[in-house]
């Protein structure tokens, strides 16, 4: 089952992404690196999940 971090890191990942593309669009240095930021912070949280719901997997424990 995918746990509710997977969901989330990836929608935050892909804002990062959006945020990134509009920056070099309009050529916007701040908006380019906050939707870098965001894709690592998504990223990390999207792992999160997985790692989590390994664990409980591992564990046996029902989700």
């Amino acid at each position: 089952m995918v746990d509710k971090n997977q969901i989330q890191g990836g929608a935050k990942e892909l804002g990062g992404k959006i945020k990134e593309g509009a920056g070099n669009l309009v050529g916007n240095e701040r908006l380019q690196a906050e939707g870098l930021a965001d894709q690592a912070e998504g990223k990390t949280q999207k792992n999160y999940g997985k790692v989590k719901d390994a664990v409980k997997d591992e564990l046996g424990v029902k989700h």
